[in-house]
């Protein structure tokens, strides 16, 4: 089999070259060698600059393109409409349509601005979610940054002993797979997990409590008794104007714990469901994550620890940005109509 690499097009340079050199009175070969091109391709240029008085190419090179410029953009609105639409299924509208397109065609035309990637996980958001993250975003995109700062956000979070493997990524060689470095450790029931309690504000973070076993409202109550005010003062947060932002888990909505935050006499953020995107400490929460999992714990003990070391290393730069930004988050929930947005 050849194996030769396949010569890049002339230059319309070199082309020029050529014929100037055939005009005085050069042979193809001596060209050929001057101008490092193979003779054949000499003598093919010469041969078209006689019939057609040009070096360009011709209008027409190349296989036609079996579909029109039409059917093209029927295939870009379909995918755009449908974006989970297989070339297979475009393929059988197409055939019903009388147009027969091949799927490869169909996936390179597909492609023009579009890529396939797998579809992002949001919540499951119903009509009436959508209406209240709409409604909450409308009334809090032009509050002032004063009030965003002396906002505690709070969360729980999950941190499996080991992660997934569809959360990480390995730069190996193709027949490194199996080394240990590129593996990921399962065992039984994916070998534990701890929830935390986290807080934060536009000043830095603020408590993290591991919580045992399964918790409760009171659980939770007994958490924000023990957190929440401490945090409140290393932050620095305003005593007057401070708020407090918790999601409508069960447990914080409960009506013994809603009984309970009213003798605190706490202002609560009145919270849209199913919108973790509306929450930063969100991203702090999958630092954390990561920065646990680097570190390899080896049980849960090692977990816990890890993670409040590493916690206690985010930076409040960190933190300052997130709430400096917040009013993006708010207007892309109202540019998405309440839909899921890429925060």
């Amino acid at each position: 089999m050849d194996q030769r690499k396949r010569r890049k097009e002339l230059s319309q340079e070199i082309r020029k070259k050529i014929i100037d050199k055939h005009v005085k009175g050069k042979g193809y070969k001596t060209i050929s060698k001057q101008l490092d091109v193979p003779v054949t391709t000499v003598a093919h240029i010469i041969q078209k600059f006689k019939i057609h008085g040009t070096v360009a190419n011709l209008p027409g090179r190349g296989r036609r393109r079996k579909i029109d410029d039409k059917s093209k953009r029927r295939i870009i609105r379909m995918v755009t409409k449908e974006p989970r639409k297989t070339s297979k299924e475009i393929q059988g509208e197409l055939q019903a349509q009388g147009t027969s397109v091949s799927d490869c065609t169909i996936r390179r035309l597909s492609q023009s601005g579009l890529h396939g990637r797998r579809p992002r996980r949001t919540p499951l958001l119903k009509t009436n979610h959508k209406k209240s993250r709409l409604e909450f975003a409308k009334l809090h995109v032009d509050k002032p940054q004063r009030f965003w700062e002396n906002v505690l956000w709070t969360d729980e979070t999950k941190i499996e002993l080991f992660a997934k493997a569809h959360q990480l990524y390995v730069h190996r060689r193709k027949n490194e797979a199996y080394q240990e470095k590129n593996t990921v450790p399962s065992v039984k029931h994916e070998g534990g997990s701890v929830m935390f309690w986290g807080c934060f504000a536009a000043s830095g973070r603020g408590c993290l409590e591991s919580v045992q076993g399964t918790m409760k409202s009171q659980d939770y109550q007994g958490i924000l008794e023990r957190n929440v005010l401490a945090s409140v003062r290393k932050l620095g947060l305003s005593r007057r104007s401070w708020v407090l932002q918790q999601d409508n888990d069960p447990k914080h909505t409960a009506k013994n714990t809603q009984e309970w935050l009213r003798g605190k006499h706490w202002t609560i953020l009145k919270w849209p469901s199913m919108s973790p995107d509306l929450n930063p400490i969100e991203h702090l929460w999958k630092e954390l994550k990561h920065a646990v999992w680097k570190r390899h714990p080896s049980n849960l003990r090692q977990l816990e620890q890890f993670a409040h070391e590493e916690w206690a290393k985010i930076p409040a730069e960190k933190c300052r940005s997130l709430i400096d930004s917040y009013r993006n988050r708010l207007i892309a929930v109202i540019a998405s109509k309440g839909c899921a947005t890429k925060y």
